[in-house]
């Protein structure tokens, strides 16, 4: 049997393939088929457009995301350290990647807990993947997860197509649901359902409204694609040829909010997956979305340092300004019922 990669070394794998490689989906994330209705006459101001929202006790300064990426090596510490600095500044949400690292690790910790220590105000989410509930993790690890980082929530992620397409990953979701629903009763945070990429249908979104999900993150398909990440770091033809064939698979991240407003018109969503700017933030707010979320440019930025993560933080958040401005809204609740045409 292939000797499995500690999960420190995977995790540099998982850095250096983001950034070297083309990963990207097959798919398209559906942006592209909505079209704000442009107005001439905006009748607002500029300088009086608000992009800025509460969420769990937190104020942002935009519905911006940096989504869950990384940690568990000193690389991961210094992009997370730089990361948390520039959300610090700008004043938006950011996520850590899986905590696993640093639960079984401990000497890795602090490439976690290196985000609260530079950002003491920003909403943070822990993370863990849901699968470790079925191998082991309890209520305790989602605490230490919590704890490391003074999280304001947890992230657990689903990524049952990475684990099958992984060599010797993780691959029993059976019974996940009862235990979810266990965490959110009794973490006493809140607990967010987080895809890694190939979004959420309807049936998913039930299941996760039923154990007591807070919020769900559809990390739909059309960016990152994880099975042609592990495809680069396969360490052989048969599993390469495996994950090779799924980079059309998914839903993409347009569908994946609309199953979850259709569904379960009262859940709050977080979009990810795929999105590029601050239009496409923009035009996932007017689906419906709370927040957007972005990971590549994020991660490419903080591989320079915090200055030009900031840098593309207030283009981004330039970019939601600019676009609300031209469909003739000044605050965010105002977007979700601004005019989107579907071009389809």
């Amino acid at each position: 049997m292939t000797k499995v990669a500690p999960i420190d070394k995977r995790k540099s794998e998982h850095i250096k393939i983001n950034l070297e490689q083309d990963v990207r989906s097959g798919l398209t994330t559906g942006l592209e088929n909505y079209q704000f209705v442009h107005e001439a006459l905006p009748e607002v101001d500029l300088t009086r457009v608000d992009p800025s929202l509460s969420l769990l006790g937190k104020q942002l300064a935009a519905p911006i995301l940096i989504s869950s990426m990384t940690g568990g090596t000193e690389e991961a510490g210094q992009i997370n350290r730089r990361l948390a600095e520039a959300a610090q500044e700008v004043g938006i949400a950011m996520g850590v990647g899986s905590q696993r690292a640093a639960i079984e690790h401990p000497e890795q910790i602090q490439t976690f807990s290196v985000t609260r220590e530079v950002a003491p105000d920003i909403l943070l989410f822990a993370n863990l993947g849901a699968v470790q509930l079925n191998y082991g993790y309890s209520i305790d690890e989602c605490h230490r997860a919590v704890d490391m980082i003074e999280a304001d929530a947890l992230v657990l992620h689903l990524n049952p197509l990475q684990e099958a397409v992984q060599d010797a990953g993780d691959t029993n979701f059976s019974g996940l649901v009862n235990k979810i629903e266990e965490i959110c009763k009794n973490l006493g945070v809140p607990v967010i359902a987080k895809e890694v990429g190939w979004g959420i249908s309807e049936r998913t979104a039930r299941l996760l409204a039923d154990s007591g999900i807070t919020a769900i993150d559809v990390a739909g398909a059309g960016g990152t694609s994880w099975s042609q990440v592990e495809m680069h770091r396969a360490p052989d033809e048969f599993t390469r040829m495996l994950a090779a064939t799924f980079v059309g698979w998914g839903i993409p991240t347009t569908e994946s909010i609309l199953n979850i407003k259709h569904t379960l018109p009262e859940m709050t969503i977080f979009a990810s997956g795929g999105l590029k700017d601050g239009l496409d933030i923009a035009k996932c707010v007017a689906l419906g979305a709370t927040l957007g979320g972005m990971a590549g440019q994020f991660l490419k930025a903080a591989a320079v340092s915090t200055e030009k993560i900031v840098e593309r933080m207030m283009l981004t958040k330039r970019q939601i300004e600019v676009t609300m401005f031209s469909t003739g809204v000044n605050t965010l609740e105002n977007l979700t019922n601004a005019r989107l045409h579907d071009n389809t």
